[in-house]
This record gives C-alpha cells, sequence and structure tokens, in this order.
C-alpha cells in the first residue's frame, strides 16, 4: 500500500527546519544545475526516498575529488543521481562500471546523464550486482585496480559485496555504502519498528557489525542522508 512506503524528510537530524537550513546553506547552492534538474525528476516516483540524498552526495563528490578517483564501481543505480554525480566529478577519460537490474529506472535520468555529455564515462550494466562482481575478479587485471566504489543495493547482500569490493579496490581506494543507519531503526528495539523496515533493519545491523570488525579496512559512518559508511581500504 501507498501508506506503507517509507519517507523520510529530515535524513537523520532531529527537525526538518535543522535539515532544511543544512540543505539550503551548503549543499543546494553548490549542486550542479544537472543533478538538480534529476533530483527533479525523480521526485515525482513512487519510491523518490530511493535516491540518493543531496547532502550524501555532496560527501561523495568529495571524496572523489580527495582521492582523484578515475576508476569507480556503483552497485545500484536508480535513476542515476549519485551516477550522474560520479560522472560530473571524475575526469573526462574516467569510467563507472555501474549495475542495476533495473533498466527502467536508469532511464528516467538518462536524458540529463546524455545532456550533460558525460554517458561515455558509464558502462551500465543491466544485471544483479553478485555475477558481474565475480565475472570481473575473474580477470587479474581488475583486482586492486578501481579507486572508489559506492553500494546502494539490496541491503540483504552488502556484506557479499563488501568481500569482492574490497578486492576489487585499490590499498588506500574509498568505499561508500549508504543506508547503513536505516532510518535510524538500526537503534531501536526491534519490536517498535514497522515490518516493512524490519528485513533491511537486520542486514544494516549485519553489516556494521561486520565492517567494524574487519582489519582490511578504515571506517567512519556519518550521519548524512540514511547513514553513510566510508571505508579505507588498507591491505
Amino acid at each position: 500500500m501507498e501508506s506503507e512506503k517509507p519517507t523520510e524528510t529530515t535524513g537523520l537530524l532531529q527537525t526538518h527546519e535543522l535539515y532544511k537550513y543544512i540543505l539550503e546553506t551548503n549543499v543546494y547552492p553548490r549542486e550542479p544545475e544537472p543533478l538538480k534538474e534529476l533530483r527533479a525528476l525523480t521526485a515525482s516516483h513512487p519510491w523518490a526516498v530511493m535516491g540518493t540524498a543531496p547532502d550524501a552526495g555532496q560527501m561523495i563528490g568529495l571524496l572523489l575529488k580527495i582521492v582523484g578517483a578515475k576508476k569507480t564501481i556503483e552497485v545500484g543505480v536508480f535513476t542515476g543521481y549519485s551516477l550522474l554525480l560520479t560522472a560530473l566529478t571524475i575526469p573526462d577519460d574516467g569510467k563507472i562500471v555501474a549495475i542495476d537490474p533495473d533498466r527502467k529506472a536508469y532511464e528516467i535520468g538518462l536524458p540529463v546523464i546524455k545532456k550533460a555529455k558525460v554517458e561515455h564515462k558509464i558502462d551500465f550494466i543491466e544485471s544483479k550486482a553478485l555475477p558481474v562482481l565475480d565475472k570481473m575478479l575473474e580477470n587479474p587485471d581488475n583486482e586492486g585496480s578501481f579507486d572508489f566504489a559506492f553500494v546502494d543495493a539490496d541491503k540483504i547482500n552488502y556484506i557479499n559485496y563488501h568481500e569482492r569490493i574490497v578486492k576489487l579496490l585499490k590499498v588506500n581506494g574509498i568505499m561508500v555504502y549508504d543506508n547503513t543507519l536505516w532510518f535510524g531503526t538500526v537503534a531501536k528495539p526491534e519490536s517498535s519498528v514497522p515490518d516493512y523496515f524490519k528485513e533491511g533493519r537486520v542486514s544494516a545491523i549485519q553489516l556494521n557489525k561486520s565492517l567494524a570488525a574487519d582489519p582490511r579496512i578504515d571506517i567512519s559512518t556519518v550521519p548524512l542522508g540514511d547513514g553513510l559508511t566510508i571505508c579505507r581500504r588498507l591491505y
């Protein structure tokens, strides 16, 4: 039912007013016009909440610039906000392997991507991600060759994605996982969590424990959007 679909207007902050202040003060003024356009297109989608939050996107853009990313992976594309952001940020000869089984959602944002003249940087693969990542790992040249990865897909497979992505990233490469605080439910008793949040909550809790115990990475979770966990490959 429509009423059961999750909505979010404050991010993880206490009030809508505070979230709005952050967006209007330093996010929207710096948001490139193509991203504004794509965000507006996505707003009418029944699952618009799945789109990358613009404040989280701002952090992703900063991380891409800090590491000088040129070769990236994106698991989960939806309408392409974070994909377009990445394509606008990396060099003209940069490449993004973008994986999502839902081409229809990707095609919502594709006209904006084409208009921004960055489609040539994108290798969109219409597929579930695990087979694609496994196929990539069959080529030894792919191991340790990517600068950056962003994951915003089916939460139940985040741990499986992590095991493959950490091998594909360079040492000091950055991987970012979205929705790791899952609408704040990770800190709530299960009995108080609506049924439609429960599976994602369990997956997020398991991922967070696994990442915290992984000696191969540095880690920081930041309360942007629905929670971003930023990892750096150590070895």
